[in-house]
């Protein structure tokens, strides 16, 4: 079931991100539980139409994940605990529901820490509603203090690129790579965005869309341009989100962001991911051990529904890649930033 919204697009003060619905102001995170269903913001659709959309059963939840109506490691945890959370509502078996979320995405570490944190609560006796919903929370508010730890990198004047859409979409609200600017805007710095359209699924639009909501100056520009803008020294810092985070700092994120951490290096322009402590991943050592999903080759070959390439050319759709933690400048957290060797396990979690 979908709910047609009409938006407007606003500058807007406040602490998460905000939408014009219907004319009137709202805050709106990029899922929640509602009852007994989970409502999702469509990011299918965006930024052309604004719908909300419900799951009412562990598979739809799961189709959800699967097609990327809901999207950003961060968010995606929160979609496997809320999944958790109508398995334990409609009396679904909670093993076999774990099992089945977990095979949406493998890359996306927050997913699989989010469903194991939904076991532990059942195996315990607690509510698993209530468990979901605390941990959709301490998501939120953990992008929100990553937001300030990245803020004091920012200075007025600064231009920032940054790749796909780490935005509120992505991480429940805040955002990771967003909530330094979002903090940076708020308190009056003057700053300038480069968002990366981010092919094949163009979830640069995704963040174009949250910096327009808030004013934010920015550019949409091809994911080939980067390099272009940094040789000229027009951007000052890349900040990026990650979906995992090995042990040695090594991460995964969207196609793409590996050439612009190589790139940035060059030009000397420094390099952030940032990410909650859920994303990473202490059980393996380096990026090598990272699973990386490869998607259907359709989303190459098609832009919508048009086909861009010859017919009978196959076509490669890898959804990820690695970045190596030596390209890192930092990692921002909510516990504060971090240099690649200084990850320890007991400090950060």
């Amino acid at each position: 079931m979908t709910e047609t919204l009409k938006y407007s697009v606003g500058v807007l003060a406040g602490e998460t991100m905000r939408v014009i619905v219907k004319g009137k102001e709202q805050d709106i995170r990029a899922l929640w539980l509602d009852g007994n269903a989970v409502k999702f913001i469509d990011q299918k659709i965006l930024p052309h139409r604004f719908e909300i959309t419900s799951a009412g059963t562990v598979e739809e939840v799961a189709g959800f994940i699967e097609d990327m109506t809901v999207r950003g490691a961060p968010s995606i945890g929160a979609a496997g605990a809320f999944g958790m959370a109508i398995a334990q509502i409609t009396g679904a078996d909670i093993h076999e529901s774990a099992e089945r979320l977990r095979r949406t995405r493998p890359t996306a570490f927050d997913l699989f820490y989010a469903i194991d944190k939904m076991i532990a609560a059942s195996s315990e006796g607690r509510d698993v509603v209530r468990a979901a919903q605390d941990y959709a929370d301490s998501v939120a508010e953990k992008c929100r203090m990553i937001g300030e730890h990245g803020n004091d990198l920012i200075k007025s004047g600064d231009r920032i690129l940054t790749h796909c859409n780490a935005g509120a979409l992505a991480t429940v609200d805040h955002g990771t790579a967003l909530a330094p600017i979002r903090a940076a805007h708020r308190s009056a710095k003057k700053i300038h965005v480069f968002a990366d359209e981010t092919r094949p699924r163009i979830q640069g639009a995704l963040t174009s869309w949250e910096l327009l909501q808030e004013g934010i100056p920015h550019d949409f520009i091809p994911d080939n341009a980067a390099g272009h803008l940094m040789q000229r020294g027009e951007v000052d810092m890349v900040i990026v989100g990650a979906d995992r985070i090995a042990s040695n700092g090594d991460f995964a994120n969207k196609i793409g962001t590996y050439e612009k951490a190589v790139l940035a290096k060059e030009n000397g322009i420094p390099f952030y991911t940032a990410a909650p402590v859920t994303t990473f991943d202490f059980s393996i050592e380096s990026g090598a051990d990272i699973p990386i999903e490869e998607r259907h080759q359709d989303e190459v070959r098609f832009v919508g529904k048009e086909r861009v390439c010859p017919e009978g050319a196959s076509a490669r759709n890898p959804a990820f890649d690695m970045t190596p933690a030596r390209y890192l400048t930092g990692i921002i957290t909510e516990r504060g930033v971090f240099k690649p060797g200084e990850l320890k396990r007991d400090k950060l979690q």
